[in-house]
């Protein structure tokens, strides 16, 4: 790992720059304003969020990033621990319907936040040994997920003897965990319907990767959305807005359209930020709430550039080609969440690694009117997610967005869904419009590839080589997800107050709450 020992020398009252305003910069800066800090938050866009972006339409802002909540006991964590609530500051709807899934020759099938629920719904769908094919999956992925959580998605710095220690303390994981396994190998020897084995393929896809390419390991991706999926009422944008508007009543500082290029250091570490217009903001500590690649490749200036090495040669994980439009859906009904599946997901998957745009694509379609307690209007609001290759991997193409477009409606109208007006340019955000978003990004959504088996062990965790900088987001540890690069904030602003209260003559602070740790049977959780 990547830690030293604390720093030397800080006051409490020394001033703490956070850039980026994504949710894992926000999920500091909350906790450490107030704990009583002094916080300004730079971000480069003219309003927090991040990936939680929202773009306008003929029907309001619509989402272009995540679009629903899971795990939601993270949230009620992170406010509880600032004395407050979550549900005073967002509105929250829990779906019945998990997603909704076709197939070119079958569907739907809907999934639904109850095991026994999914396994009647998958019996009557594929007959029952699909249902039981399914109920030792389950069985074996709950079995994951609660395993692994403290010690790998709730721990601040994960090391592989604690893993190892793990599965000597609980030797079924070993065989559960599949070592030697790839997600779609395991999910070929437990499920007999094929239509069965991509659904639960196309989780690796959350975090950015390939199930053919991805460890077995992560088939447990699948319990985070099982514990339950919410819909913020005004879109996920909704949830950076609320925590940016708490942080701002507790003392914090928001800078926006403010770009910094630079992090200065002396020899005793951090000393501040340079911003692109000239100007300094001085600081003791700094966190880095943006692809942590932009360190290694002096994005962030020369003092920095020794941070997080392996982000520079690390695979980068997948992009996607997002529509996000305002139109009248004909077809089939939709719930929030819709799936439909392409023919083949292997040459879907061998065409991303070969860095091309799908020639046969799974589509994720978000109805994000549907799901909420009044009934969508004639015009709707729709983000459409097509996963496409990063840029690392990219292969020049005439005409992409003619591709892109073509691919994406035609496939649908085969489903028998089309739109009215069809969307066009504007709508779409392509991999290199990531990557102007979020510099240094390489386009990729999800940070370093999440393939090979240590590849969770690999991520720059929140302490960095030199005294005062921080990281967090979805590139550094836990990883991608709006609930992993919130927890990978509180990890940041732990590590602070602590280095804080080692140093400081005055009364101890430590950062009230922190991770819940009930069960995941207990959760009712958010979701992707």
């Amino acid at each position: 790992m990547n830690s030293l020992p604390h720093r030397t020398g800080i006051r409490r009252s020394d001033p703490i720059v956070v850039i980026g305003a994504g949710i894992g910069g926000l999920a500091a800066a909350l906790p450490l304003v107030h704990a009583g800090a002094t916080v300004t938050v730079v971000e480069r866009h003219a309003m927090p969020g991040g990936k939680m972006r929202q773009v306008p339409s003929a029907a309001g802002g619509v989402d272009a990033g995540p679009t629903v909540l899971t795990m939601r006991h993270v949230f009620d964590a992170l406010f509880t621990g600032v004395s407050e609530r979550f549900e005073d500051h967002v509105t929250l709807h829990e779906q019945e319907i998990l997603a909704r899934h076709w197939w070119p020759d079958s569907g739907p099938l809907d999934l639904y936040a109850d095991p026994k629920r999914n396994a009647q719904s998958i019996g009557d769908f594929a007959g029952s040994d699909a249902r039981r094919d399914f109920e030792a999956f389950e069985a074996r992925t709950r079995l994951l997920f609660e395993e692994f959580r403290a010690p790998v998605m709730e721990s601040a710095e994960p090391n592989l003897s604690s893993l190892s220690a793990q599965v000597m303390r609980n030797p079924s994981l070993l065989r559960a965990m599949a070592p030697m396994s790839k997600l779609a190998g395991l999910l070929d020897r437990s499920f007999r319907d094929p239509r069965l084995r991509q659904l639960f393929g196309r989780y690796a896809t959350y975090v950015g990767g390939s199930p053919y390419q991805s460890p077995a390991l992560l088939s447990l991706i699948w319990q985070a959305e099982a514990a339950g999926v919410w819909v913020v009422k005004g879109g996920m944008h909704a949830l950076a807005k609320a925590l940016a508007a708490l942080i701002e009543q507790k003392g914090g500082q928001f800078r926006y359209n403010a770009h910094v290029s630079r992090i200065l250091t002396d020899s005793t570490g951090v000393t501040g930020v340079s911003l692109a217009d000239g100007s300094f903001l001085p600081a003791k500590q700094v966190i880095f709430n943006g692809d942590p690649r932009a360190l290694p490749t002096s994005a962030m200036g020369p003092d920095v550039a020794g941070v997080a090495p392996q982000t520079a040669k690390a695979p980068r994980s997948l992009s996607a080609n997002v529509w996000s439009f305002a139109a009248t859906p004909t077809g089939p009904d939709l719930v929030h969440h819709n799936v439909f599946f392409c023919n083949d997901p292997k040459r879907e998957f061998d065409n991303l690694r070969q860095g091309r745009i799908p020639a046969d694509p799974t589509l994720y379609v978000c109805a994000e009117d549907r799901g909420q307690p009044d009934s969508p209007a004639q015009t709707e609001r729709f983000e459409i997610i097509m996963n496409a290759p990063p840029l690392t991997l990219r292969r020049p193409e005439d005409k992409d967005f003619e591709t892109c477009h073509t691919r994406t409606f035609q496939t649908l109208e085969r489903f028998g869904l089309s739109f009215e007006p069809i969307p066009q340019r504007p709508a779409l955000t392509m991999p290199s419009e990531f990557d102007a978003l979020f510099p240094a990004s390489a386009g990729s959504l999800y940070g370093q590839s999440p393939h090979g088996m240590t590849a969770a062990l690999d991520r720059p965790t929140a302490r960095t080589r030199i005294p005062g900088l921080y990281l967090c987001g979805g590139g550094t540890h836990p990883g991608a997800g709006v609930p992993m690069a919130a927890t990978s904030g509180r990890h940041a602003a732990e590590a602070i107050l602590k280095d804080r209260t080692f140093t400081s003559p005055s009364r101890q602070t430590a950062m009230p709450g922190g991770m819940s740790t009930e069960s995941a049977t207990a959760e009712r959780a958010l979701s992707r």
